[in-house]
């Protein structure tokens, strides 16, 4: 048997390298979309990579695609929660958002309509999971991506032309629908690019931004506040901000390779090390059929259903924030200004938390449950503190509570990666980040429903005990995931295998269930 070896990038395998002619993931041929694109490159028989060169290609990699997550996911949350600002700008009185009973003494106020605006958005992304996730899979990745994101970027400066409430629905509607496609494309690229050992770090790398963008759009509307003239209302000029930056961030969308098999920023060589390193996990590269098989097997796979229940019940906290967090800051007797202000801790320890967990979790094996468990306790503690606390003029309780809450970011970030390493197969990783994305848009229109304007004297008592509920749940779906994964772990150990089989059957798109050399990751994994 020949050895294929090359001096200058430190690769060496059995046999002779595939040739590889014109666009490697051609969408018109056969192979590209029955099989994972990656046989067409590197074979079914592993070669062996020069450890150097392998953290050389993933280096470029990480520059090429992670701040552009950063920024993308940053803008995503920024879209969202800036409509917490919004309505301390005047959105609230210029839009009919909330209504006063003065007939009742006191006179009471109505923010249904709000709560109804902060959902409306996720039922848009409900809307738009399925057409999104389906071409994201069958075409050309950067192409659907690239045009999303510039048509996100116009519905989103249009807000600044909403006049009525009913305008602002619909318009939040069809701004979800298109914003539906970046946490799914996300997660999708993170699992083609990165090993299972990789993927927690660079997840939690780009939905970092989640707390990094809450202090750049507090830092950002804060500005916005000092505006006392011209022709537009201040929160008008914030969407007009959001959705030009956006347009920038559509344009570099253009530019993502379908998978690493064609990443034109490295080399015909430096691909093969790209591709070939992601053998051993047998979590598959990209391919580009829909296969009902591995559908049916995602809906029939437990795993997926106690992910996505972590991510419906963890993400019920955001969706209160987003829409009302500098609302009821200022119930704690703090002006419109120091209400924005206060954006800044909470975001802050969202950061921090996601980034050190990402970080513990690359570094220390079998750590992750542990991590997201330990990261829920803060949230339920900080509930309690805010819902028992007096609610007096600059009150520091219930705002410290309020910032210690920032840890559910870790929780949602640990999700992310429990659901995404833990599948393999192209349609059940897409049918993966589905779930945990219907979870993101259930818990998000939950949260905002939880509020009732009504018993802001008694300090919201339904949403406190609502999201303490919520995080128990997810403990207990943490839990209930570790004995799952634990146990399958033990019996596939229990299996006698080859390496020259795990190796040709690791870029055969096969699903988790399908392969038993795949192992999964979480407090128990024994790879």
């Amino acid at each position: 048997m020949a050895t294929f070896h090359d001096e200058e990038k430190g690769i060496e395998a059995s046999g002779s390298p595939p040739q590889v002619h014109g666009d490697p993931e051609s969408e018109a041929s056969p192979l590209s979309l029955d099989k994972d694109v990656a046989i067409g490159l590197v074979g079914e028989h592993a070669r062996d990579i020069d450890p150097e060169v392998e953290r050389m290609v993933l280096r470029k990699i990480d520059k090429f695609l992670i701040p552009a997550m950063m920024i993308g996911y940053g803008l995503v949350y920024y879209d969202k929660a800036i409509l917490g600002s919004a309505v301390l700008f005047g959105m609230t009185k210029d839009l009919s958002l909330s209504i006063v009973n003065t007939s009742t003494t006191p006179p009471t106020t109505n923010t249904t309509r709000l709560s109804w605006a902060t959902s409306m958005f996720y039922f848009g992304m409900l809307a738009g999971l399925y057409p999104m996730t389906f071409t994201l899979q069958r075409f050309n990745l950067g192409r659907v991506l690239g045009g999303v994101v510039v048509f996100w970027s116009l519905i989103c400066m249009l807000t600044a032309a909403v006049t009525t409430w009913q305008g602002l629905y619909a318009q939040r509607f069809f701004l979800g629908f298109v914003e539906s496609i970046i946490p799914t494309a996300f997660m999708t690229i993170v699992s083609s690019y990165y090993t299972q050992s990789e993927q927690a770090l660079r997840q939690s790398w780009w939905f970092s931004s989640t707390g990094l963008f809450t202090i750049i759009g507090g830092a950002l509307n804060y500005g916005f506040a000092q505006i006392t003239s011209g022709a537009l209302r201040r929160w008008q000029y914030i969407y007009i901000l959001a959705g030009c930056l956006t347009f920038f961030f559509g344009i570099w969308c253009f530019f993502i390779p379908n998978s690493p098999v064609s990443a034109w920023f490295l080399t015909p060589a430096e691909r093969i090390v790209a591709v070939e390193r992601l053998r051993k996990a047998a979590t598959g590269v990209r391919c580009q059929k829909i296969k009902m098989s591995q559908l049916k097997e995602a809906v029939l796979d437990i795993k997926v259903w106690l992910v996505f229940a972590m991510m419906a019940s963890a993400y019920t906290v955001n969706g209160a924030v987003s829409g009302f967090g500098p609302l009821i800051v200022s119930t704690f007797g703090w002006s419109t200004l120091e209400s924005i202000l206060w954006q800044f801790p909470l975001g802050g320890i969202c950061l921090v938390t996601i980034l050190l967990t990402g970080y513990l979790s690359s570094r220390i094996p079998n750590i992750r449950i542990i991590l997201l468990v330990l990261n829920c306790l803060p949230v339920i503690a900080g509930c309690a503190m805010i819902w028992k606390s007096k609610w007096t003029y600059h009150a520091g309780a219930p705002v410290a509570g309020y910032s210690i809450i920032g840890t559910f970011g870790a929780v949602v970030s640990l999700t992310i990666v429990l659901g995404m390493s833990n599948v393999a197969g192209a349609t059940k990783k897409s049918a993966m980040a589905a779930a945990i994305f219907v979870g993101y848009c259930i818990g998000n229109i939950v949260g905002p429903q939880l509020i009732d304007s009504k018993t802001k004297g008694s300090h919201y008592p339904k949403l406190w005990l609502g999201l303490i509920v919520c995080y128990v749940i997810t403990i207990v779906a943490a839990g209930a995931l570790y004995v799952v994964l634990r146990g399958e772990n033990k019996r596939r150990d229990a299996l006698v295998g080859s390496e020259e089989e795990r190796d040709r059957l690791a870029f055969g798109d096969l699903t988790d269930g399908e392969n038993v050399y795949f192992r999964y990751r979480c407090l128990c994994s024994t790879v």
